[in-house]
């Protein structure tokens, strides 16, 4: 018995090492090729450490203006992305989960829907959309699209959070003259800040990554974001191309995410884990 339980805490352990290497193994990859010498990246046989840490690779992408335009129209257009949604979203989820109304349950399933659409369904209608609005290539165009596919996130979470809130809360402030408005900004907001903070972090890092809309609805870095900017790095061969750099330019990008999560990681898990209290 004890021979079976060793050998099953083994196969665990080992299962689990492999899946922790097929995850973590390619950022570590990503960063270890950030700070290699160009000349490092294709000699064989291959190195898994850098000779020795070079940061030229990041210095040429930060001294990139462009490259750096391109990362504060992500963090404004991704963070203008997630404050909508979340505004829209949580007015949104109140009405859905305090108020009974004939079809609420099909409206509910009809956003849910809307989510599951691939972006390339509505591009061609959206590009004519933006053109005509006159926002084509502005922050506008970025936060207008990437809202259509972030707030039905949002609006299906923020429900599913304000239902498992007791509806005698909003009996007692009633009672004691609360508004409506006062009831959501007083009662219910507190109570959902964790699943605010977790949707709001998911919607960031979506908005984040987008890159198909950014691609389609920017023509240089006024508005573009730093996907797309990665994705022209540009070398008249895959061996020519500043894998280097590109690296580097990955790694931060991944920063203000990783720096996001650490900051909020309580109440993510908070918000993550609350959910699945109540059956």
């Amino acid at each position: 018995m004890k021979m079976k339980r060793l050998f099953l805490r083994l196969a665990f352990f080992i299962i689990l090492g492999l899946v922790l290497f097929y995850i973590i193994f390619p950022f570590y990859w990503m960063i270890v090729n950030s700070l290699k010498a160009s000349n490092e990246l294709f000699i064989t046989p291959v190195t898994y450490l850098p000779n020795r840490f070079n940061l030229e690779n990041y210095q040429r992408v930060l001294s990139s203006g462009s490259f750096v335009r391109c990362l504060i129209n992500s963090i404004v257009v991704s963070s203008g992305t997630t404050i909508l949604a979340l505004i829209l979203g949580s007015l949104s989820a109140y009405v859905l989960a305090r108020y009974r109304f004939p079809g609420r349950q099909s409206t509910l399933y009809i956003i849910l829907g809307m989510s599951t659409f691939p972006q390339i369904a509505i591009l061609g209608g959206l590009f004519t959309l933006i053109r005509a609005m006159h926002i084509y290539n502005t922050y506008w165009a970025l936060i207008f699209s990437y809202t259509i596919f972030t707030l039905p996130f949002c609006v299906w979470v923020l429900t599913s959070f304000m239902r498992e809130i007791p509806a005698s809360l909003d009996e007692a402030a009633l009672i004691d003259g609360a508004t409506p408005w006062q009831i959501l900004w007083k009662v219910l907001f507190p109570l959902v800040i964790p699943g605010i903070v977790a949707t709001g972090l998911l919607s960031f890092i979506n908005a984040w990554n987008e890159f198909l809309f950014a691609l389609t609805l920017t023509v240089n870095d006024k508005a573009r974001t730093v996907p797309v900017a990665i994705a022209l790095f540009s070398g008249q061969s895959e061996y020519e191309l500043p894998w280097g750099q590109i690296t580097a330019a990955s790694v931060l990008v991944c920063l203000p995410v990783i720096l996001i999560a650490l900051i909020f990681q309580k109440r993510i898990v908070e918000g993550l884990t609350s959910g699945s209290v109540k059956g």
